[in-house]
């Protein structure tokens, strides 16, 4: 992989890096609405799952940035990413305005997980 390449991929992965730890420093430090989306899944203390899962968000995408174990940092984030969208995007749910709202929204959770994909399968 010539230069240019690493620095490309470098890049790429601290955007890609710099989306989840904004996402997930909202999530830790003030969970709002997420709470009660999370509760009604049926999880015992929501509020700390929220939290947790905004932690994990810093974490892997700091790694990402940081280019530290960027394979497993991908992983962790699409598992997080796959229930994290189904449980708080179901656009299919809603009509009008929100729905389109939520659409918008898992559709951006989809291309990060493209992202992510790309960065677990990409030869360093």
């Amino acid at each position: 992989m010539g230069v240019i390449d690493r620095l490309e991929r470098r890049v790429g992965q601290a955007l890609l890096g710099a989306a989840f730890i904004k996402l997930g420093f909202d999530a830790a430090i003030g969970p709002g609405a997420r709470v009660d989306k999370t509760a009604a899944l049926g999880l015992p203390n929501a509020e700390l799952a929220v939290r947790a899962n905004g932690a994990a968000m810093v974490a892997g995408g700091a790694a990402l940035t940081l280019d530290k174990l960027p394979r497993l940092a991908a992983l962790g984030l699409i598992a997080s990413m796959i229930p994290t969208t189904l449980a708080s995007h179901a656009y299919w749910h809603f009509d009008g305005g929100e729905r389109k709202a939520q659409e918008i929204q898992f559709l951006k959770n989809t291309a990060l997980v493209g992202g992510l994909l790309l960065v677990l399968t990409s030869r360093r």
